[in-house]
């Protein structure tokens, strides 16, 4: 979860003809699927898609459903200050898992970009429970990665990779019954 101040803020109400002040304000921000799965069930795009670059309103609407300080008055986001959205960028970029991956030879590519529903689909088929749903949505990413690593068939080896184990094998055997082959 982050935390992010908002500064409070004084500006002229032309209309009124007064000073307005604004409160301070602190959110409370969780980036999971819930989150994602809120803010696509409304603009019915995948928020993970790098190839549809996001508004200022979708993204300013993506810090909504990711909140969860209730009763949040709706100006407080329009004073999200450039230090409030660098610090919600990082938050959202940090793996927040200690998990590495190492990328397969001659794997099939899979849709990197996918919606909260194939996610969702995802928990189900591993036995995840939907309650992980509030994680920070990278480190269930991770553990829905690591199931699937988990299922894979191993690896087959290539030519050279079976050579060299079988002679490594046949070192180790000579070396043990202590024979020249």
């Amino acid at each position: 979860m982050l935390e992010i101040k908002i500064p409070g803020d004084e500006r002229w109400d032309a209309r009124n003809n007064v000073f307005v002040y604004d409160k301070p304000a602190v959110l409370r921000l969780e980036h999971s699927l819930l989150s994602l799965s809120k803010w696509e069930s409304k603009w019915h795009k995948a928020w993970l898609d790098p190839s549809k670059p996001k508004t200022q309103e979708e993204t300013l609407d993506y810090i909504r459903c990711m909140t969860l300080t209730q009763g949040v008055d709706p100006s407080v986001y329009d004073r999200l200050t450039r230090e409030n959205m660098a610090a919600i960028q990082r938050y959202m970029a940090d793996p927040m898992s200690a998990a590495t991956f190492k990328e397969r030879k001659n794997g099939k590519k899979r849709a990197r970009y996918q919606s909260a529903e194939t996610f969702y689909a995802a928990m189900a088929s591993y036995g995840i429970p939907f309650s992980c749903e509030k994680w920070h949505l990278n480190r269930l990413l991770a553990l829905i990665r690591a199931c699937g690593e988990e299922n894979m068939p191993p690896e087959k080896m290539g030519r050279r990779e079976q050579a060299a184990h079988i002679r490594a094998l046949n070192a180790q055997r000579r070396a043990k019954m202590h024979s020249r082959g």
